[in-house]
């Protein structure tokens, strides 16, 4: 891992068994670090140094488990577009007060362009759908509000941008 960038703008670059250890750990995160190494090539105290160097540069932010909504009853997923009239902090504060309050927004975005923030909402159907929009309408003003129902996931990743190589190693 190396830091590169001109200014103020820095970015890490990521070699090989960086790249492989992230993959491995974005693919189980409870697995071993013996099988990371093995798979590899590598000593545990080696791989065990690049994770800690790597969560010390802020590449790995935390470890969680992902669930599947589905699964425990939140069948609908809508991406809600909302478009505001009002750009003071003031508003932006409540906004995002409110946001980060719902555990329905499973994520949130400040966009550029027409529109100016998209939410990720999980919730069982629409009827629970509407509920969460009457509430953020009451809690907050908004202009307006464009909610699109996703009908499948076709592709979901943890992994930005990360080509999967092969390990340095094949074991």
């Amino acid at each position: 891992m190396k830091l590169a960038g001109k200014g103020g703008a820095k970015t890490l670059i990521l070699d090989n068994v960086d790249r492989h250890i992230l993959s491995c750990l974005n693919a189980d995160a409870s697995q071993p670090l013996e099988r990371i190494a093995s798979r590899i090539g590598s000593s545990r105290s080696r791989i065990w140094n690049r994770i800690k160097k790597l969560r010390r540069a802020g590449v790995i932010t935390r470890y969680t488990v992902e669930i599947d909504a589905n699964l425990i009853g939140f069948e609908a997923c809508f991406f809600v577009l909302v478009r505001t009239s009002e750009h003071e902090p003031d508003w932006q504060h409540k906004f995002l007060e409110v946001v980060r309050s719902r555990p329905e927004v499973v994520e949130a975005h400040r966009l550029a362009g027409d529109i100016d923030y998209i939410l990720k909402v999980r919730v069982a159907n629409a009827r629970a759908y509407d509920k969460f929009y009457q509430s953020l309408i009451k809690e907050v003003n908004i202009f307006n509000v464009t909610a699109l129902l996703s009908m499948e996931e076709l592709k979901y990743s943890t992994m930005p941008g990360l080509a999967q190589e092969r390990p340095p190693h094949d074991a």
